[in-house]
């Protein structure tokens, strides 16, 4: 009985190790893919490859946070509505004709030289885009007025720059890594405190996780991103934003501190020292002693519309797990 559980015990790690292994392959072919469409693309317009990886990151989180756009059928997440593909006043808003669609001015084109231009069609979807941002121009201020024209929305303008330039660092799509916002060899603690009530400057909800730990303990940044706030708010004390390629906001508050040079604009990736664990808030700059430290950590999603908190927790548990695995590992 004991050889048995043993045998089934190595069999499970196996199985869930070559799982892994395959989702990792899987990954990286899907990765290499859309580099090859981002390539094209800026070999035809001479545009740079990170603008179509940005516009792509963005469109393909939005789709993924609603339920009014269609999921992707392909690598690309790049999606034009009918009637911009199409045309306005083209009666047929399914049209693969390239010639009808320039005729009614759809920015829909044929970018494998099979004839037709479907918006299905990755080859078409991103030279489709590539012609679109070319007409305004090659160059960085030009792109930024084309993406304005396109979403008419400056919020999405400033996430897609932002992975602009977190992909132009980095040069690769592989950007999904994530650690725990603490070290995982000091003394903290947390549970789920999501939706608690809260009563200091009104009734509110509890938008994130506390995890409860000492003075001084180093907040990190979980994930590749760009700092996109920092400073004093009276919940949440001196506080940092950041936000990453997956249009997801990390919020980290009552800081004791900020990291030297922490600034607005600055590019983070995991383990990035951005402050530490601190009690401030809950009244003007500098209050701070109101309750025991802890970092208050949340988390708000973009769709392209409206951002919105959701639980932290579940991520959170599972980045520590991931964590805990890799040093054991070493």
């Amino acid at each position: 009985m004991h050889r048995w559980f043993v045998a089934l015990w190595v069999a499970t790690v196996l199985f869930i190790a070559a799982s892994a292994a395959s989702a990792a392959e899987n990954d990286d072919a899907v990765y290499e893919q859309r580099m090859e469409l981002y390539k094209k693309a800026e070999a035809v317009s001479l545009i740079p490859w990170y603008y179509f990886a940005a516009i792509d990151q963005y469109e393909r989180n939005i789709r993924q946070a609603r339920r009014d756009l269609p999921k992707p059928t392909g690598v690309l997440g790049i999606y034009m509505k009918p009637d911009v593909w199409a045309g306005p006043l083209n009666k047929n808003p399914h049209d693969t004709n390239p010639f009808t669609i320039s005729q009614f001015g759809g920015l829909g084109v044929d970018g494998d030289g099979d004839g037709k231009a479907r918006a299905d069609d990755d080859d078409d979807v991103i030279m489709a885009m590539a012609r679109y941002l070319q007409t305004y121009g090659i160059d960085h201020r030009h792109i930024k007025i084309a993406l304005w024209n396109y979403y008419q929305r400056s919020k999405t303008v400033d996430l897609i720059l932002g992975k602009v330039k977190i992909y132009k660092k980095y040069k690769t799509l592989k950007l999904d890594d994530h650690v725990f916002p603490l070290p995982l060899r000091a003394n903290y603690s947390y549970r789920d405190t999501w939706g608690d009530a809260r009563g200091w400057g009104g009734r509110r909800i509890h938008e994130g996780t506390d995890i409860f730990a000492g003075y001084g303990v180093p907040v990190r940044s979980t994930c590749y991103g760009i700092v996109e706030l920092k400073g004093w708010n009276k919940y949440g004390g001196w506080r940092v934003g950041i936000r990453d390629i997956n249009n997801t906001y990390h919020y980290f508050a009552h800081l004791n501190g900020f990291a030297a040079g922490l600034r607005e604009g600055q590019i983070v990736e995991p383990g990035t020292i951005i402050g530490s664990v601190g009690s401030s808030g809950y009244g003007p700059p500098g209050t701070a002693g109101k309750f025991p430290p802890h970092l208050h950590y949340g988390m708000y999603k973009d769709n392209g519309y409206t951002e919105w908190a959701f639980d932290p927790y579940p991520h959170l548990k599972a980045w520590e797990r991931a964590e805990q695995q890799q040093q054991r590992r070493r």
